[in-house]
């Protein structure tokens, strides 16, 4: 017995070496500003490694989901909603709303059903570690925002974006913009950076676990939890507004999709469009991306069960032609997870700050 456990212990160091080590593999335009770019962030000179007992995909998430549920609330400086041109409300939500008016500020996209809440170990993490001003812009319906209107988009709408944006610099007119997409809320930063081209307002961006084309990366994510998020969806979005949404010829569908291809599929009319081409042709980043010409760096995990690293391969060779992205894939991660060390801190929130802090530094 004891010869047993000795020999378990022996080889607890080959097992960490083996299943808790992820390489970095970074996808770029060789040009002298991304190679002294790359040398400067420290956390890319590094191979992640999540926390040893959290190597596994799936156990990742649940302890993401976890802390989400266990964690003390954040409480936000400044909470306003905000009245769009066409009487639909969206939100912003303020940490380190005091600070200076010309430090920089960090706009946070939030997830697929995501809010304030939900966003509040990035926000906490991003203001600490840069010191900066962070507010999460809120899209229509989350965080039990009114919908009236009732128009809503999984992935949000750029013209709400433009009209948060003009909020944020009416009241900090000095403050550089920065941003992060996480998830669902990469889709929308990717696709108004595109539409913007050099009007967009961020000095530099970041693309947290994007799944690249909306038409496409549905049918990557692992079946479990794409029948979780569509549940999610029509629990949040359908179900607490069926009584103004009776007009819509695709509410039945909504209400009983099984998967997230089949809940994005109807949405359009939800929308406010005809058909889903007309929808995709609105919304798909993809097809706005190599409009962009603001600097962004994507994170990848080749175990993301949701965004599947898949969805990345079909524009690898376009990335390497711009030399405005960045694209860091790692072995592990998750899906916006990348905890590492003891008490599962995000690696990635580390690389976010220092991404933003280097690039501020080059355009200052």
């Amino acid at each position: 017995m004891m010869s047993a456990i000795a020999n378990l212990l022996a080889s607890f160091p080959q097992f960490l070496k083996n299943n808790n080590h992820s390489e970095l593999a970074l996808f770029y335009k060789p040009t002298p500003e991304n190679k002294n770019l790359i040398h400067s962030i420290k956390q890319l000179q590094q191979s992640y490694r999540p926390t040893f007992w959290l190597a596994n995909t799936h156990v990742q998430l649940m302890y993401l989901e976890l802390q989400k549920k266990l964690e003390k609330p954040l409480v936000y400086d400044h909470v306003e909603t905000l009245i769009m041109a066409d009487g639909g409300k969206s939100g912003l939500a303020w940490y380190g709303y005091n600070l200076p008016a010309s430090t920089p500020t960090l706009v946070i996209l939030h997830t697929l059903t995501g809010s304030p809440r939900s966003m509040q170990n990035m926000v906490r993490d991003l203001h600490e570690y840069t010191g900066w001003r962070v507010v999460v812009a809120v899209r229509r319906g989350h965080a039990e925002l009114e919908f009236d209107p009732p128009r809503f988009n999984i992935f949000g709408s750029t013209q709400d974006l433009r009209e948060q944006l003009a909020r944020i610099e009416q009241l900090f007119p000095q403050t550089p913009l920065y941003a992060v997409g996480s998830s669902a809320g990469s889709g929308l930063l990717i696709r108004y950076l595109g539409e913007e081209q050099q009007n967009a307002r961020f000095k530099a961006a970041f693309a947290f676990c994007p799944g690249y084309n909306t038409d496409e990366g549905f049918k990557y994510c692992h079946p479990l939890y794409s029948k979780y998020m569509a549940k999610k969806l029509i629990k949040t979005f359908i179900e607490p507004h069926q009584n103004k949404l009776q007009q819509l010829s695709t509410l039945e569908y909504l209400k009983n999709a099984k998967d997230l291809v089949s809940f994005h599929q109807k949405v359009y009319e939800f929308s406010g469009f005809n058909s889903y081409e007309d929808y995709s042709d609105a919304t798909n980043p993809m097809k706005v991306f190599q409009q962009v010409t603001c600097p962004v760096m994507l994170l990848n995990a080749e175990d993301d069960p949701v965004c599947n690293i898949q969805n990345l391969k079909p524009y690898l060779a376009d990335i390497q032609q711009m030399p405005n992205i960045i694209v860091v894939k790692t072995r592990k991660g998750s899906h916006c997870a990348y905890q590492q060390g003891w008490h599962g801190k995000s690696w990635a929130h580390k690389l976010m700050a220092e991404y933003f802090q280097v690039m501020h530094k080059n355009t200052v």
